[in-house]
């Protein structure tokens, strides 16, 4: 397989996704620059997902699979030793999609997207500081003052998901301090291995610039 990503951007997740199932060893990663839509060796990334979004899956079939909360779940299945998401067609699994759903469109789009498009008016990143954020963490912060993870059944890649979103709020300007329970979920996160390595490898190619 081959990820095409772009460094601490949703595709994170993904990376996580890949070393919790071990898969990530026999992975290709292409890294794509936000700036510009260009591969490392210079070609168009349009020309690989027309969407011209990250992350993009190459699956061993030649075929490509995008949207992030479609290739995690396809990661997850890659292992479900590794129980990364719930067996399809059960009400975990269901929970599982509810969860991406909300993470993607909730709290991905609506507060980091809006703050940190160049693009988006200055009143709307206000806007979506100030009154998105705070009302869709609170509801985050809800959810897990009951459970470790989103999930009751445990662990899943709708917690990788969210590690992605909580480690650029403070690069959006949204201040966690008011919900302390997200603080602590996101060092029981931090903890485990998988994660520890796929940020620590994004974050280095990050302040790389490369």
């Amino acid at each position: 397989m081959e990820l095409y990503f772009v460094p601490l951007a949703c595709s994170l997740a993904t990376r996580i996704a890949l070393y919790e199932t071990g898969a990530g060893e026999a992975t290709r990663f292409h890294q794509v620059k936000l700036s510009t839509k260009l591969l490392a060796d210079g070609s168009d990334y349009y020309a690989v997902n027309p969407k011209g979004q990250v992350p993009a899956l190459r699956l061993d079939d030649g075929s490509l699979l995008t949207e992030g909360a479609a290739v995690l779940q396809y990661v997850a299945d890659l292992k479900p030793t590794a129980k990364l998401a719930p067996p399809a067609g059960t009400a975990d699994r269901y929970k599982l999609q509810s969860a991406l759903n909300f993470i993607a469109t909730e709290l991905h789009k609506l507060i980091l997207a809006q703050i940190l498009d160049p693009t988006t008016p200055q009143e709307a990143k206000q806007h979506a500081r100030e009154v998105f954020a705070p009302m869709k963490l609170a509801l985050l912060a809800r959810e897990l003052e009951a459970r470790d993870y989103m999930l009751e059944s445990g662990y899943s890649v709708a917690d990788a998901y969210v590690f992605f979103v909580l480690t650029l709020c403070p690069i959006a300007g949204v201040d966690l301090a008011a919900w302390p329970v997200l603080k602590t979920y996101y060092e029981r996160l931090m903890a485990r291995p998988a994660v520890a390595r796929a940020f620590g490898e994004e974050l280095a190619l990050a302040r790389a610039g490369v």
